[in-house]
């Protein structure tokens, strides 16, 4: 088997409303390759997540608690400015199916053409995982359903918190 000599600080960018057991997969894949690995949770204004930005950034600080190599941030405009601020010339991007990689090289051309420095590697889902979405999971739990396949047990708890009806007042 190769083993590559690791280098290079990567950052894995995405939304996160909540993190998937897919993204927790290629995080820890992008470990193999990389030395370390930023998982960038980005501020979208146009946007509304079910989690906040510091929910969000909490949950996956929780869930890679035991991997120092990863370090997670919150960031708004440009993916290539965060990645200077940081230091990182490569990003990883998951895809699911081919649905996904039309919307990727899109944005990985994009980013490359604004600092051609960048580069973007894409992994392939875990099969395991390929048909799990952030938005699928909160139609799941919104519905009463269970997603503890799909999400790691922090988020489990967190999305029943979030998603608990509202206590009525006992009247007597």
């Amino acid at each position: 088997m190769l083993n590559p000599p690791r280098s290079l600080r990567a950052v894995y960018p995405g939304s996160f409303d909540p993190i998937t057991l897919g993204h927790v997969d290629i995080a820890r894949r992008g470990l193999k390759i990389f030395e370390e690995l930023t998982v960038a949770v980005v501020r979208n204004p146009r946007k509304e997540g079910l989690f906040t930005i510091e929910e969000r950034v909490e949950m996956i600080k929780e869930v890679f608690k035991n991997e120092p190599r990863i370090q997670v941030e919150s960031f708004s405009g440009l993916l290539v400015e965060f990645m200077r601020r940081v230091g990182a010339r490569a990003i990883i991007r998951g895809l699911r199916a081919v649905s996904d990689f039309e919307y990727e090289f899109q944005m990985a051309v994009t980013n490359r053409t604004m600092e051609e420095d960048v580069e973007t590697l894409f992994m392939m889902a875990n099969e395991s995982y390929s048909y799990v979405s952030s938005m699928m999971v909160k139609e799941i739990a919104t519905l009463g359903g269970s997603v503890k396949k799909m999400v790691p047990p922090i988020v489990v708890e967190r999305l029943r918190a979030k998603l608990a009806p509202p206590r009525r007042a006992v009247r007597r």
